[in-house]
């Protein structure tokens, strides 16, 4: 019961990130700008840490050291990228006025289908550790924020009323909780730690395909510099972790 608990209170409370959106409607594009690129640096460096430093080791505990467990990283990795190619997913952090040709309902469906995904990692690291689970959240939680004004930014840009696209943004996010119901129930019938593997490489997909290829568009050395402090930071906040006892 302590593990449903954590499990739908991380959910729920990942789900209400979309509301971040509503900071598109107080701060200029200028600021934006300034805010949302460290952002993008910061979940990057979570993601890859979150993957490389508590899930993959995590699994191979759980899985043993055979094939299976890069196996699965790889299925993770792999159908992001089916995703990307085929029903044109992909996390955008363009600001509102960049956006060409938004398709704003295949956004909405696709980040659906994507936080979905997010409450299945999030449940099964939960399940098989509950310090797995904490760094899997925050992972989340750290690409969330970037991801939802871009989303955002889409579904204004596209001619949407404001309080239509955080409503249905919201409703998009919601997934994320059914994601994390059904891999707790699943765990009642069947062994859910590969899901763990196959959501590491669903974050080192994004990472590197996504996140690292936008913030290496910058040709100021000072920027770029803060970027890569940014970045790494993402990576040590992960890493300390490691260090709390639970």
């Amino acid at each position: 019961m302590k593990i449903f608990i954590l499990i739908l209170i991380s959910t729920l409370l990942m789900s209400l990130i979309a509301w971040v959106g509503l900071l598109t409607l107080f701060l200029n594009e200028k600021r934006l700008k300034k805010i949302i690129f460290p952002l993008v640096a910061l979940s990057a460096g979570a993601l890859l840490g979150g993957a490389f430093l508590h899930m993959i080791p995590e699994s191979i505990i759980e899985m043993g050291t055979g094939l299976e467990v890069f196996i699965w990283l790889l299925f993770g990795f792999s159908l992001f990228f089916l995703m990307e190619q085929f029903i044109q997913w992909h996390h955008c952090h363009k600001l509102p006025s960049e956006h060409k040709k938004p398709v704003t309902y295949l956004i909405l469906i696709a980040d659906g289908i994507h936080n979905f995904i997010g409450g299945l990692a999030i449940a099964s690291a939960f399940i098989v550790d509950i310090k797995v689970g904490l760094v899997t959240w925050l992972a989340c939680a750290a690409h969330e924020v970037p991801q939802e004004l871009g989303d955002f930014g889409i579904l204004i840009h596209g001619g949407w009323e404001k309080k239509k696209a955080l409503f249905f943004n919201f409703l998009s996010a919601l997934t994320i909780v059914l994601g994390g119901l059904i891999a707790y129930f699943l765990s009642t019938k069947i062994n859910v730690a590969f899901l763990v593997p196959f959501a590491a490489g669903n974050f080192i997909y994004i990472a590197c395909s996504d996140l690292i290829p936008e913030i290496k568009q910058e040709s100021s050395f000072k920027n770029n510099l803060i970027y890569f402090s940014v970045f790494i930071i993402g990576i040590l906040l992960i890493l300390s972790v490691r260090f709390i006892r639970i």
